[in-house]
């Protein structure tokens, strides 16, 4: 009942009303943090990896397609972009999923990232005056660090496989 007042309460009036109701209401970090202790957390953070995965396949995929896919590894976290979108929204609706494949979608990305940021690494030094004209060959060469972004992606998933989830 009491939750269900504050929910019909204007917000001026929750906020004065609330307190004397017996009501907590709370703000900001109290409220993620409360939402994470709940498990209420876990469901948003394995749709977000879903989202997340979505998004950087496809900037990947237009990225490596402008480079013709020169080298055959630029094919892998094409592949694996799909693998955390099905994970993410697995997670989302099934708890033994989202314990079991989107740790290990996850994990896969994790690692390709860093994979990746070994090769657009290596690819930087491999152009002319390499590491030495480093502004130049980072601007014109392989993003260094957009691989690491694809490693958020994947921490997010192997996050949300080790929040407690909602009953």
């Amino acid at each position: 009942m009491r939750a269900t007042a504050r929910r019909n309460l204007p917000g001026r009036l929750a906020r004065d009303i609330a307190p004397e109701l017996g009501i907590e209401r709370t703000h900001g970090i109290d409220r993620l943090i409360r939402d994470i202790e709940t498990g209420h957390f876990e469901r948003s953070l394995s749709a977000l990896t879903a989202a997340g995965a979505l998004v950087t396949a496809a900037e990947i995929f237009f990225e490596h397609d402008s480079a013709s896919f020169g080298n055959k590894m630029m094919w892998l976290p094409v592949a694996l972009g799909p693998a955390g979108v099905a994970a993410g929204i697995a997670g989302v609706f099934s708890k033994r999923l989202a314990k079991t494949a989107l740790p290990v979608a996850s994990a896969a990305i994790v690692l390709n990232g860093l994979q990746g940021t070994y090769l657009h690494a290596r690819g930087i030094a491999q152009k002319p005056g390499g590491w030495s004209n480093t502004r130049y060959n980072m601007e014109m060469g392989p993003p260094l660090l957009a691989p690491l972004l694809v490693t958020v992606v994947g921490g997010m998933g192997l996050l949300a496989a080790i929040l407690r989830r909602e009953q």
